[in-house]
């Protein structure tokens, strides 16, 4: 994979597509770029496709700091300017979404579209942070494979989880999960539970916007969502049938079916005044 060092880490992504407007895409924790495996599939034949994985997080190179997540969409910034990807349609999971809502609304001349996927603006609540230390504690003795079951419970919906069909997805997301590095996910989860509420700053977000979230995501429920959703002026909200908090594998048709469309009203001359609506 290809890397560009930014802000004192070695960021490593995978690109895809020689033309159109770029999208990137910014992965969610315990996971990589590559949880976007099949969407970067179906927007290739149109666009420039840059998956990236976080400092600490997939390939990218493990830092002492620089995790918080003001510091992340600094270097989602960063990455965006380095690879001359500006303006470009911004897709963010999760901790990705968190990063995208501070980069639209701080730096907007560096993104044409936000896409939010299974994310909160809100800041973490105290019962979640007090849950997921006990967690990070138990990552630094034990490894994470004792907490496979529990981190699969909140990352996937029931009907993922309950299908027989997919055994061998859930397995290989398990590999992955348990293959993730603790040094950076311990910090990374740190920059998670400290970060600031951002409710105030959305309004500030003057890009065409899709809110996507899936109807079984636990981790970030709907409501989070519908809030993204009404303080965004002009965006859209779509609820994924089936999809817990990693909508990307878990229902990649149905993202694709609402991301895809989007994307593609986007790159019309009059996107910014009606697409999102």
């Amino acid at each position: 994979m290809p890397s560009v060092t930014i802000r004192g880490a070695r960021l490593n992504y995978l690109e895809r597509g020689q033309g159109g407007s770029p999208v990137v895409f910014s992965h969610g924790f315990l996971w990589s770029g590559r949880m976007f495996d099949a969407q970067v599939a179906a927007l290739a034949p149109r666009f420039r496709c840059i998956a990236y994985d976080h400092r600490g997080q997939g390939e990218s190179e493990i830092t002492t700091s620089g995790y918080s997540m003001d510091d992340l969409a600094l270097d989602a910034a960063a990455l965006i300017e380095s690879l001359n990807l500006a303006p470009c349609h911004f897709v963010g999971l999760s901790m990705g979404g968190f990063v995208g809502m501070r980069l639209a609304a701080r730096r907007p001349e560096l993104v044409r579209s936000l896409t939010l996927m299974e994310t909160a603006a809100n800041a973490e609540p105290l019962w979640k942070i007090a849950r997921y230390r006990v967690l990070s504690a138990v990552a630094k003795v034990a490894g994470l494979r004792p907490l496979v079951g529990p981190m699969m419970r909140v990352m996937f919906g029931r009907k993922f989880l309950n299908d027989p069909s997919r055994a061998a997805l859930r397995a290989e997301q398990e590999r992955l999960l348990v293959s993730n590095r603790v040094d950076g996910l311990r910090r990374t989860l740190t920059g998670i539970l400290e970060r600031a509420a951002v409710e105030a700053e959305l309004p500030k977000i003057n890009c065409p916007t899709l809110v996507i979230v899936g109807d079984q995501d636990v981790a970030t429920v709907p409501a989070r969502a519908r809030t993204i959703h009404s303080l965004i002026p002009g965006s859209r909200l779509e609820i994924v049938p089936g999809a817990g908090h990693t909508s990307t594998v878990e229902e990649p048709d149905g993202v694709n079916a609402v991301l895809v469309p989007f994307l593609q009203a986007c790159d019309q001359p009059w996107a910014a005044a009606s697409v999102s609506r």
